[in-house]
């Protein structure tokens, strides 16, 4: 097993948005996790993350296990979690051809490798996702469209090469084709790296038709109120969440 989360329960500020999350991701799987805006998605991903803003009250969490819940988001980053974020942000001064290359070079696997051999890599990745070379020239994310944003994140999942990527709402802002390429990088990233796995967050199932998860989990009220195969978006297809649940 690779990730697995018990009763977990948390607040930001006062407000509780979850309520008792349990979730079991094996190693080499893809999970989907799916539910109406409010559900408590992004919190889940902020709380795996070790976002401070989100208090865990009550629960854990373990990744090969190893008690995750107590590390800093930096340890956590170390120990094999990466998460997408759902709106990347700009970094201006910061270029992304720097920044990708000082990521490589913080992993001891690639300390063999030239900065000639490092721009390369990098160039690779983002050939298997459609990107120019030239988003390599600019600051981090500037001047770049949402679904640029999130190949830009799937590259750097492609580079750090996590045990468990979490990535919110990836779909979000892409056309079909940009789709297909972060669709076809996800499960070649899994067929290269086994002992990885992957959590899809998002609203829509136009993603299964590129990408199939093992396992659907519905999130609703805080708490993940079914999980099954992809039969299980055929249901919300027909009847939506308020139609189900």
């Amino acid at each position: 097993m690779n990730l697995i989360i018990k009763d977990l329960h948390v607040s930001i500020n006062k407000d509780s948005i979850l309520n008792g999350i349990n979730l079991r991701v094996p190693k080499g799987e893809i999970h989907a996790i799916m539910g109406p805006n409010g559900s408590g998605k992004s919190t889940l991903s902020m709380a795996l993350a070790g976002h401070p803003a989100y208090n865990v009250k009550r629960g854990s969490i373990t990744l090969n296990d190893e008690e995750f819940l107590y590390l800093t988001p930096d340890e956590r980053a170390k120990k094999g979690f990466f998460l997408a974020f759902q709106n990347p942000v700009e970094i201006s001064g910061v270029n992304n051809l720097y920044f990708l290359r000082t990521i490589v070079k913080a992993q001891e696997k690639y300390k063999h490798m030239s900065l000639t051999d490092i721009s390369s890599l990098i160039e690779e990745y983002m050939l298997q996702l459609g990107m120019s070379s030239e988003f390599l020239k600019r600051d981090i994310n500037d001047c770049f469209s949402g679904g640029e944003k999130k190949r830009n994140e799937i590259i750097q999942m492609m580079i750090l090469k996590p045990r468990i990527s979490v990535l919110d709402e990836i779909d979000s802002g892409l056309d079909i084709d940009a789709l297909k390429f972060v669709s076809i990088s996800i499960e070649n990233f899994l067929k290269e790296n086994p002992e990885s796995s992957v959590i899809l967050v998002t609203h829509y199932s136009r993603l299964f038709k590129y990408i199939k998860p093992q396992k659907i989990h519905i999130l609703i009220g805080g708490k993940i109120v079914e999980s099954g195969d992809l039969t299980l978006v055929d249901k919300l297809d027909r009847m939506g969440y308020q139609g189900l649940y």
